[in-house]
């Protein structure tokens, strides 16, 4: 025992540790994500700004290449408009030339070339006076909102020139064509969006592994204890039995006990029914087993409720007299007719009740209520205590197999952690349910609902 109890704080202890190096080594690895994708839109946000740049640099070049020749009156718009030619020299703007449509076109071309398809942007084309003033001609719905937001969104702008050379080199009026692409971080993560989905799938599974395998180190970590607390509890039960037939042995070797039949026909009778309690013991090992393998088949039939309580009480009748302890029925259910196995329904209820005598208070009797109820689906049990109850913690765990709460090394309730596993089971496999209640130090109670037989 001693070197089990050494190992498991051993394997507790690099449980500790490979939970930690997990855990660092998992937030190593999504700080490395969060950086990554931050690189990411960053690079992919100047990537855009450069585009766009360029791309305002191309139709400003060719917008530019149309300024002279229409700066010098010859533009067949300013021949309709001036039939007379007395504007033919007057300075003629691009924002006077081409509508709104058309410049639209000339920047999304240029956006395709420079590899920025399905990117909004807002445009305007502005001229300069001589004195400074300034008008947008041409510009797009929401252009002046999205010029005036710097923080968010990105401008770019070219100066509209006459081709040097050209007949109105001189007599243009200043130009200049602003872009304007609204939420550049938005646009730049939207465009990233497949990159970021799989970043963060990737990070979601190993979130995933993360959390199954430390689940599994916490169920084989229980596992260990639950392994642990029944090679303790099977020593014990098997421990004491041996123990009573040696010395019934040894007795029975003595010569005054060979002459006396009596008093051999006695040992004989303890060595017997020590046999029977290990054998019993066995048993229950062997039916949990069977239990987990689902190897029991349930004899399914009609059966009286009612009949099979007052059975098992009766079967309580001496442990209960030891200890001054008594059993109110209240059988008050109109229909006690369910379909069930005889023989594990009788267990089940053995069992409850077993578990209400045994953990009793010390030198308080066992009151044990057990009353019954129906309704039009189902029948239903109540057994309620005055024993030593149990604490939330307990409560949550006690249809585990193999779990028994902790009473230190005090070992005044004998038993391996069994008989609620096969209860809960045995509920289960009938179709009915079971819930506990209980407060540690007033007591327990469960109640059970089982499906009445249908007519």
């Amino acid at each position: 025992m001693i070197i089990l109890g050494g190992l498991f704080t051993v394997v507790k202890r690099i449980f500790t540790i490979i939970t930690i190096l997990i855990t660092l080594s998992l937030a190593g690895i999504i700080l490395i994500q969060v950086s990554w994708i931050k690189n990411m839109i960053s690079l992919r946000i100047e990537q855009i700004r450069h585009s766009v740049d360029e791309s305002t640099r191309m139709v400003a070049t060719e917008l530019a290449q149309h300024k002279g020749s229409y700066a010098s009156g010859m533009h067949k718009k300013n021949m309709l408009a001036d039939p007379f030619g007395f504007d033919i020299f007057k300075p003629v703007t691009i924002g006077q030339t081409f509508d709104a449509n058309e410049i639209k076109d000339k920047i999304q071309v240029a956006f395709l070339k420079n590899k920025l398809k399905n990117i909004p942007f807002e445009f305007g084309i502005a001229s300069f006076e001589a004195n400074g003033n300034f008008r947008v001609e041409k510009m797009t719905p929401n252009f002046i909102q999205a010029l005036d937001d710097s923080v968010h969104n990105h401008s770019s702008n070219e100066q509209l020139e006459a081709l040097s050379g050209t007949a109105g080199e001189n007599l243009t009026v200043t130009e200049a064509l602003f872009v304007v692409v609204p939420d550049i971080e938005g646009v730049a993560v939207k465009s990233l969006r497949w990159r970021i989905a799989v970043s963060f799938i990737f990070t979601l599974v190993i979130l995933a592994a993360f959390y199954l395998t430390v689940r599994t180190m916490l169920r084989q970590k229980k596992l260990g204890e639950i392994k642990n607390d029944f090679i303790n509890n099977m020593t014990h039960e098997f421990k004491t039995p041996i123990a009573t037939i040696s010395l019934a042995v040894d007795a029975m070797k003595n010569e005054k006990v060979i002459n006396d039949k009596e008093k051999l026909s006695y040992f004989s009778g303890i060595i017997k029914e020590e046999n029977q309690r290990m054998n019993r013991q066995v048993e229950t090992i062997l039916r949990a087993s069977q239990l987990e393998k689902q190897e029991v088949e349930l004899n399914l039939k009609p059966v009286n409720a009612h009949a099979i309580i007052g059975d098992v009480v009766d079967n309580f009748t001496l442990q209960l007299q030891e200890k001054n302890g008594k059993v109110d029925l209240l059988m008050t259910a109109d229909n006690d007719l369910i379909n069930a196995d005889e023989v594990h329904f009788t267990n089940l209820v053995n069992n409850l009740v077993d578990n209400a005598v045994k953990y009793a208070k010390e030198n308080i009797p066992p009151d044990i209520k057990i009353s019954t109820q129906s309704n039009s689906k189902n029948f239903v049990i109540r057994i309620e205590d005055n024993g030593i109850g149990m604490s939330r913690d307990t409560l949550k765990r006690i249809f585990e197999k193999f779990y028994r709460a902790h009473t230190g090394n005090v070992h005044n309730v004998k038993g391996f952690g069994l008989g609620l596993s096969y209860v809960k089971t045995m509920v289960d496999a009938h179709g009915a349910t079971i819930k506990a209640e209980s407060t540690l130090g007033k007591g327990s109670t469960f109640i059970l609902e089982f499906p009445l037989k249908a007519e």
